[in-house]
């Protein structure tokens, strides 16, 4: 294993690789990665599979199967997906088994056009529970407004679930309330708290890249000073509260009862400025409980030259106020790019999606 990404796995930083195919899993790719590279858990999008199934013939023999069935289109995508998702699910189990359930994880998401549609999210995700089979399963949501309540009843379903598409501060309390919420209707419902685990996937490189482009027409020496900076602060302030929610009164009468607490991932950890470091959203973000879920190249890029310089601290919170501050008084909103972000990456989504249909529609028609 490499010195490196084992120096990161003991500060407390759960290694989740960003990236799921066939052929990662019929190659013995992804046990390689579990085995060497610290790796503890995998998450997909639909973006992943399109890409996934698009990339060559891996598919073909069980697109062909799917189609003299008869399957639809969102059929087959939920066949091919969730066998995918147990299949990893199933190389993970040790870890899940050894870590009692805290990694191990393998995430899968509703589909993109259910995103404001909260009862649809939630029969979605039983449904996708169901599919996949496995207890180390987590249901991917986003946390638009639906959302939350989706992510409510599905946790109080007993169900797992990866919160993804958080931007904004003012969300992530959202949803830890609805966690929380979800939690407490758990237990009045007889579920075993300690079997539900969630994590909340606060986006990074996507928050540098909109604050830089915006700094960028500012054209200024202030600006060129805060680029590369909005990412990481976001984060910190995100780690900020969630060491005040989860040690609150309220919480603590559900751990009681066995629960644990959501744990923060660093999400979309790939660099997409090449002028900055490519291990930078690694570094700047490692502390004790946290995920950071890495495509491939970031996770090679650590393994070759990454460093564990430090964690997240009480002085780090301030700095990061001061960014913000400091973005402010450039006129930059902070609300107003959280929203573009959100709607951006919903947007993303949905022709990840589309595009998925139409190369699954394709090779039925071709079966």
């Amino acid at each position: 294993m490499s010195e490196r990404l084992d120096q990161l796995s003991r500060a407390g930083v759960s290694i989740w690789l960003d990236d799921l195919s066939r052929t990662r899993l019929e190659s013995g790719d992804l046990s390689r990665l579990i085995d060497h590279s610290a790796v503890t858990g995998v998450t997909t999008n639909p973006t992943i599979f399109a890409a996934a199934i698009s990339a060559g013939n891996d598919y073909d023999s069980a697109i062909a199967e799917l189609g003299r069935q008869g399957a639809d289109v969102d059929a087959a995508i939920e066949a091919l997906t969730t066998a995918d998702v147990a299949e990893a699910a199933r190389l993970l189990r040790p870890v899940y088994d050894d870590t009692d359930g805290d990694d191990g994880r393998v995430s899968i998401e509703v589909a993109p056009p259910l995103a404001h549609d909260a009862e649809g999210t939630v029969e979605s995700a039983k449904a996708l529970w169901q599919s996949v089979g496995e207890p180390n399963a987590m249901i991917k949501i986003p946390a638009t407004e639906a959302g939350l309540r989706a992510i409510s009843d599905t946790i109080a379903a007993g169900i797992s679930v990866n919160v993804t598409l958080v931007f904004s501060l003012t969300r992530y309390r959202h949803v830890v309330e609805a966690f929380v919420q979800g939690l407490e209707k758990a237990r009045a419902a007889g579920h075993d708290l300690s079997t539900i685990r969630s994590v909340a996937s606060v986006f990074v490189s996507r928050v540098d890249s909109e604050v830089d482009a915006r700094l960028d027409a500012l054209d200024s020496p202030a600006a060129a000073d805060l680029k590369g900076r909005a990412g990481i602060a976001n984060c910190v302030l995100a780690h900020e509260i969630h060491s005040q929610l989860f040690t609150s009164e309220r919480f603590r009468v559900l751990e009681l009862a066995g629960a644990k607490p959501q744990r923060l991932l660093w999400a979309s950890t790939g660099v997409k400025n090449p002028d900055y470091p490519d291990t930078m959203y690694v570094t700047g973000l490692v502390s004790p409980d946290t995920v950071n879920t890495m495509p491939e190249p970031t996770l090679e890029a650590f393994a070759d030259h990454g460093e564990v310089s430090g964690q997240i601290t009480a002085e780090d919170y301030r700095a990061a106020d001061e960014v913000f501050d400091s973005l402010a008084r450039l006129g930059i909103d902070y609300a107003e790019v959280m929203t573009v972000l959100e709607e951006q990456g919903l947007q993303k989504f949905d022709v990840s999606w589309t595009e998925l249909q139409d190369t699954v529609r394709t090779a039925l028609d071709r079966s």
